[in-house]
């Protein structure tokens, strides 16, 4: 058997040997679970909102920068289930291996920013034709930019793709090594401040695309009864976490930004102003949207095989889910 049929079998068996959770008993003690985290957001949302002290199983957080990163480490065992941005999941499945999406939290407006260097004003997305664009193949930030030129009428063939790690996009910018980089707060403002980086004009490009981020699982863990319970536990703290930080954002934007990223009280508000709320959605909810990424990336070529994104999701979780937003 190939390594890709195996790995998409194994995935096809986890998710078929779960049944809906029963809510308000576990069925057996919940075991450690390894969660990765990206730029320790979930650790401090959990701190901040006090849903963490609620969990009575091990949880660790390592963190990493960027979705290709996690997935060599899901891959290797190292974890359970991951916080990743809207594009890994597909990429992993193009490449063999089905992560199971359990859980999947979005936000209107996007986080991610196109932002140029030092020097370079771009006023409108068809501007980034013939630029230096940072591309990160596997991360979040690939079907956004793929989305930005679709916009402006462009494809990846009129802009020259410099590729480069999640965690080297702040210094190209900075160094002017590329014209404009996919990034998220607090660097757009930190290399505002600091070098007068800018993020694109056009008003199109808060239209790109929603910030859409999944929690996927390796399929072992979802045939294991007290990883399961762990998660049962671990994702209707996380969805309660954030109804909290959407109702007190200002002490959450304090907490986060200000006090843990180090950003100014003045930026911590800037960010705050044009970030809109966290909402968690049912597999049944987050299906369409997960597709229009699959084709968007079938368009461009950056996948062979246009998949089906219904299988990318169980559902097992999504009663908790419901009941806790």
């Amino acid at each position: 058997m190939k390594r890709r049929d195996f790995l998409l079998t194994s995935a096809a068996a986890g998710a078929a040997a779960l049944v809906t959770p029963s809510i308000g008993r576990a069925a057996t003690k919940p075991g450690k679970l390894v969660v990765a985290d990206q730029s320790e957001f979930i650790r401090n949302l959990l701190k901040a909102s006090g849903e963490g002290e609620a969990l009575d199983f091990e949880l660790e957080l390592p963190n990493f920068a960027g979705g290709p990163a996690i997935l060599e480490a899901i891959r290797a065992g190292a974890l359970d289930i991951a916080y990743v941005g809207d594009t890994p999941p597909i990429q992993a499945r193009a490449a063999g291996t089905l992560l199971p999406i359990i859980a999947t939290f979005t936000r209107e407006v996007a986080q991610y920013r196109l932002t140029s260097r030092p020097g370079l004003v771009i006023n409108k997305l068809a501007e980034l034709k013939g630029k230096k664009l940072s591309y990160v193949e596997g991360s979040g930030r690939q079907v956004f930019l793929i989305e930005a030129l679709n916009k402006a009428g462009l494809t990846l063939g009129d802009v020259e793709l410099i590729n480069l790690r999640v965690a080297d996009l702040p210094d190209a910018v900075r160094s002017g090594a590329v014209d404009v980089a996919v990034l998220s707060e607090p660097f757009v403002t930190r290399l505002a401040k600091q070098v007068g980086a800018s993020a694109v004009r056009d008003p199109e490009e808060r239209k790109i695309l929603p910030s859409t981020s999944y929690i996927y699982a390796r399929p072992d863990v979802l045939a294991d009864p007290q990883k399961v319970e762990a998660i049962k536990q671990f994702l209707p703290a996380f969805v309660k976490a954030g109804i909290w930080s959407n109702k007190h954002e200002q002490e959450w934007a304090k907490f986060y930004f200000t006090d843990f990223q180090r950003v100014s009280a003045e930026d911590t508000a800037a960010i705050l102003e044009g970030q809109s709320p966290l909402v968690f959605q049912t597999s049944d909810e987050a299906i369409p949207h997960h597709q229009k990424l699959i084709d968007i990336l079938y368009q461009a070529k950056s996948i062979k095989e246009r998949f089906d994104a219904r299988q990318s999701f169980v559902g097992t979780f999504d009663t908790l889910i419901a009941q806790s937003r």
